[in-house]
């Protein structure tokens, strides 16, 4: 047999891996539903940073990690940003998923799918090669092999690719002292929704809602045969 075939002869391996499947399956359709459920434009956020200008949106790989000094100097900024603008972040973990969790947070309510978030990114990146290949300076098998790993963080390529892949202006709060608010929008499509995130600049990235709306944290839903 070869390795990783499963053992279809042997009973508990064989429910072992249809639970398996159902759980990724049930995971995926709760997923479907969510975005559908939260796929609108936040104007909110949108009207409270109208006086804002934009800054155009740039690919590229993280090449730059503040020390810890610059870091807590970028993080108050932010903070004060945040406050001045009536702006709170849901706070997601920093195990290198950030970026990912945040996204995953905006679509679906929940940090939870960001494995997901990041499989569709990275397929997008390798579909549509030539739109991103331009911005990376690795060899790009290299590049999205490495992007596909849990815990690898995600950069302006993957932003890019976001965008381009859920239809979507991404649009970024940070602590960059000179580029306040950044926006990312599709390539060729027109945004069927608006995912708001902040960003502790090269260091973390949150989930962004206006004070008032901020989400009720979701009980975690039964699975379908469960009642």
């Amino acid at each position: 047999m070869r390795p990783g075939t499963p053992n279809f002869g042997e009973c508990s391996s064989s429910t072992s891996l249809s639970s398996h499947l159902e759980d990724v399956d049930d995971d995926h359709m709760i997923a479907v539903v969510l975005t559908e459920e939260y796929a609108k434009l936040d104007g909110a956020i949108a009207r409270r940073l109208a006086n804002l200008a934009p800054i155009a949106h740039a690919p590229r790989i993280n090449l730059y990690i503040p020390n810890q000094s610059d870091a807590s100097l970028e993080y108050h900024r932010l903070l004060q940003r945040l406050n001045v603008y009536g702006l709170h972040e849901v706070k997601v973990s920093g195990d290198g998923n950030c970026q990912f969790r945040a996204l995953s947070d905006q679509m679906f309510k929940s940090p939870k799918y960001h494995k997901l978030v990041r499989k569709d990114i990275v397929k997008q990146i390798k579909d549509y090669r030539s739109l991103y290949e331009g911005y990376i300076p690795m060899k790009f098998s290299r590049y999205y092999k490495k992007m596909a790993k849990s815990g690898e963080w995600g950069d302006h390529i993957t932003l890019q690719a976001a965008a381009d892949k859920f239809v979507a202006k991404i649009c970024l709060l940070t602590s960059f002292r000179d580029t306040c608010f950044i926006e990312i929008v599709p390539r060729s499509q027109t945004p069927k929704r608006e995912l708001w995130l902040s960003f502790w600049s090269e260091v973390h990235y949150n989930s962004l809602y206006a004070v008032q709306d901020v989400p009720v944290q979701q009980k975690p839903r039964k699975k379908h045969w469960l009642f």
